[in-house]
This record gives C-alpha cells, sequence and structure tokens, in this order.
C-alpha cells in the first residue's frame, strides 16, 4: 500500500506557499539533489548539507541564513517505493527553468508543482522530462488559464493521460478545482506509479540540504 499523490490535492499539503517536487526511479536521492542544484537553475548551485530536518525547520534556517525565506533555497530529499524525490524550498517559485537537463543520461524525471501563494492564480503542473527533453505536462486544473490546451508533449505519453481524463469526465470547467486536481494526480499516479510517502514529507524529518551560489 503506497500513499500515491493524490493527497497533493489537499490545501497547502507540504508548504505554506505550496510545493514543488521532484521525482526519478532512476537516480539515488543524493545524485538527484546534486543535479537540480548543478543544472535545474539558470545559477549553477552546490547542495551544503544541513542534517535531517522538518518542513518548518528548513524555512527556519532559511529565515535565519537569507533574512527571509523567499530570499534561499533549500530542498529536503529521500527514497520511497523506489522513488527518489527532493521537495523544494524557499524561492522556488519560477526558478526551475532547465529542468530537462537533469533527465540527461536517459533518467525519467517527473515535477509537480502549485504556488498557492501566487494571487494571479497560477494552477498546479505536471511535467515529465526524458533523456534530456520535455516529454509532456499539463496544467491540473484542466481549465483554460495559461494557455491549456490538452496535455502538451509527445504523442505517446499524451495518448496514455488523455483517454483516463476523458474517462473521468474532464475537463469539466464547472467541476471543483480540488476535485478535479485530485482527480488528474490519480490519473497520474495510474499511468507513471507516481507515489510520495505523505507522513516523512509532512510531519517527518528528511535529509536536508541548502543551495549556495557555486564558486
Amino acid at each position: 500500500m503506497t500513499d500515491g499523490i493524490t493527497w497533493l490535492a489537499e490545501r497547502k499539503c507540504i508548504d505554506f506557499s505550496g510545493h514543488s517536487v521532484l521525482m526519478s526511479r532512476d537516480l539515488a536521492p543524493g545524485e538527484l539533489v546534486s543535479r537540480i542544484a548543478e543544472r535545474a537553475f539558470d545559477t549553477p548551485y552546490t547542495p551544503r548539507g544541513i542534517g535531517e530536518l522538518t518542513g518548518p525547520q528548513v524555512n527556519d534556517l532559511l529565515d535565519d541564513l537569507c533574512g527571509d525565506v523567499w530570499d534561499g533555497l533549500a530542498l529536503r530529499h529521500g527514497r520511497d517505493g523506489g522513488w527518489s524525490f527532493a521537495v523544494c524550498y524557499g524561492g522556488w517559485m519560477g526558478e526551475l527553468v532547465n529542468r530537462s537537463a537533469v533527465s540527461r543520461g536517459g533518467v525519467h524525471l517527473f515535477h509537480l508543482e502549485y504556488e498557492e501563494e501566487n494571487g494571479k492564480p497560477v494552477p498546479p503542473h505536471f511535467a515529465y522530462h526524458h533523456d534530456d527533453r520535455f516529454r509532456c505536462g499539463f496544467n491540473l486544473h484542466l481549465d483554460h488559464s495559461w494557455g491549456y490546451d490538452g496535455v502538451d508533449g509527445d504523442p505517446e505519453p499524451a495518448r496514455r493521460i488523455e483517454p483516463l481524463l476523458s474517462a473521468a469526465g474532464l475537463p469539466d470547467e464547472n467541476a471543483d478545482p480540488e476535485r478535479v486536481h485530485r482527480t488528474a494526480l490519480d490519473v497520474l499516479g495510474q499511468v507513471f506509479g507516481l507515489s510520495l510517502p505523505r507522513q516523512r514529507i509532512v510531519e517527518g524529518t528528511l535529509d536536508s540540504v541548502v543551495l549556495e551560489e557555486a564558486d
């Protein structure tokens, strides 16, 4: 029995700002963190270990180190059920611009992100990258905001996702957004087998790093 990923539809499920989680079966947690730090941002970073911490403890540390939690970047990471995962903290919003580079060398990388404090608002989003390129992604509210036009990307993964969304009655502009979000996450879980350990991420401690600008 796994936790799946539908719990990510719960409001503020990981952090007050929302969530940004990267997952891969192909990389050990340390390698996933190293690749994110070195390649996912415009600026290369070096990860510095800060021990096993809860999410609130990481936010408090960023506040102390940077003067404001939004001015720093940190990751909590681990492995569960074959999946390595990294959870972002600090000012990650809009900064993970080179995610495909993390998937070089045949790696399958999945990214689930929701900027809940963005007042525009920004819908939750899913992206799948493989072998240094974007494979597919979509807005998990399945509405027409932010240029939504179905599942973007290569036909093969899109063909696996779209029939299941249709069978669940989506897209549906009149449906409750949280229900749509949860249903879309359920479909992704069916297609890709995605799962994250809710208790360990939300309440437990995980190995944590702060990201420092590389010399």
